[in-house]
């Protein structure tokens, strides 16, 4: 396992954190934040790529679809 795929699953338990604190403290903005962490964790996770590239990943996604929302954590 290299450095960038231990990174990513890192950022994942963080963004699942982000994710659960923004749901207690009633922060939907927080609670988005983690889940956009999670979701460039995963990638970065599964690709073994570079920070950078796995946020420019989800950023472009985003653009292409901006209706998109991530329901898996309900």
């Amino acid at each position: 396992m290299n450095r960038d795929r231990w990174t990513g699953i890192c950022k994942q338990f963080k963004g699942r954190l982000r994710e659960h604190w923004g749901a207690l403290t009633g922060d939907p903005q927080g609670a988005a934040a983690g889940t956009r962490d999670r979701l460039a964790g995963r990638i970065q996770e599964q690709r073994g790529i570079v920070k950078e590239a796995s946020e420019r990943e989800l950023r472009d996604f985003q653009t292409r679809n901006r209706g998109w929302r991530d329901l898996s954590h309900r």
